[in-house]
């Protein structure tokens, strides 16, 4: 009975052996394969982390910079937070807070400048729109009302569409486009939830151009 064991222990090995031997470089390869993957994975998970963490301790620098007033040193600040950060979400949030910044300060140019990177480079729909239109409220105030159209013509998520049809309809009046802008007020009349307070702003310019704002409706 013992040799019977033996024996099958004999022939169980021996087909592990070849099977091993026609089918072990393959498992080996597969197994480096499938662990390197998930370190490489793990690897990814803990830079994406520390890149964020990073991310953040630079936003609050430039965030307290810009409270400090001191416009030279917040464009460094924002310069070095696109070198190293540019696919964060907070150098997206950096760009708008040194926009509003800048553009208290009367640096306008740069203002405009971050907004521009900001609508570029943006991977963020939100924050793109939110540059975009930004953008183009400084170009209208600075009477670039071609520029400003241009601006708002792409780049603005669905969620913005009744505020970028807002601008237009301010940027058309203040060209003396009535017909135009009462197009555009209507649009965004219809586009603001019914509640909305924006939405009674937009009613009266809508109604002071002789638009009707329930003809917008329907």
């Amino acid at each position: 009975m013992a040799n019977h064991l033996d024996l099958e222990e004999q022939e169980q090995l021996d087909e592990l052996k070849h099977f091993w031997k026609q089918y072990g470089n393959a498992i080996t390869w597969c197994l480096i394969a499938v662990l390197g993957a998930i370190a490489a994975w793990n690897g990814f998970q803990y830079w994406q982390r520390t890149q964020a963490a990073q991310a953040a301790a630079m936003y609050d620098e430039v965030e307290k910079v810009a409270r400090s007033g001191d416009s030279a040193k917040l464009e460094r600040a924002f310069g070095d937070m696109k070198d190293r950060f540019a696919s964060t979400t907070y150098a997206q949030q950096a760009a708008l807070l040194v926009a509003k910044s800048q553009y208290k300060a009367g640096q306008i140019e740069s203002a405009k400048a971050a907004l521009n990177w900001a609508a570029e480079k943006s991977s963020d729909k939100g924050y793109a729109s939110i540059a975009r239109l930004r953008l183009a409220a400084i170009l209208m105030d600075a009477k670039a009302y071609d520029e400003a159209l241009k601006v708002l013509d792409s780049g603005i998520g669905e969620s913005f569409l009744a505020l970028q049809a807002d601008l237009r309809g301010d940027i058309f009046l203040a060209q003396g486009k009535k017909t135009e802008a009462r197009a555009e007020f209507a649009k965004a009349y219809k586009a603001f939830e019914e509640r909305s307070d924006y939405r009674r702003l937009v009613e009266v310019k809508l109604n002071a151009l002789g638009g009707q704002a329930g003809d917008a409706t329907k």
